[in-house]
């Protein structure tokens, strides 16, 4: 079952139990994916399915972050409980030894060497390593990579 079903069949679940929080955020993230497909005129793989869920997930991490400072917890905990519904849809996430081993392969690969092959690394970090990895998080080990 591809990732686009399983949404699919976790908002009928969703209706049924009567779960209107979380069927609110699968919504959100149907419409999303439906947005992307009329946009870019394309059927989404699991790949696009998960890059449109982690800019979800990033844009609740800021969201929260805003209410955070703006002392909201009321909107602080509903952003957290979507960012939970959402995380659920991403493939486990690499710890920072995997992901900095992983930029060191692809480095290597590639004979990067210097701060000035960062965009060629990044493209490459970004195929492998989507949805993976958070790309700060990538974006960090790039730079010590090259720096080193």
């Amino acid at each position: 079952m591809s990732l686009k079903e399983r949404i699919t069949e976790d908002m009928k679940a969703a209706m049924r139990a009567k779960d209107s929080e979380r069927l609110g955020t699968i919504r959100l993230l149907t419409a999303a994916m439906k947005q992307k497909e009329v946009d870019d005129r394309v059927e989404l793989d699991d790949a696009m399915v998960i890059a449109i869920v982690d800019k979800l997930v990033k844009q609740r991490k800021d969201s929260i972050e805003a209410f955070a400072k703006a002392a909201r917890q009321d909107l602080v905990d509903k952003e957290t409980a979507e960012m939970a519904v959402l995380q659920a849809y991403l493939p486990a996430r690499l710890s920072a030894d995997e992901v900095a081993a992983e930029v060191k392969a692809i480095v290597a690969e590639l004979g990067a060497k210097g701060p000035g092959d960062m965009g060629k690394v990044m493209g490459a970090v970004k195929a492998r390593l989507a949805g993976k990895a958070e790309m700060g998080q990538v974006s960090a080990a790039v730079k010590a990579a090259l720096a080193g």
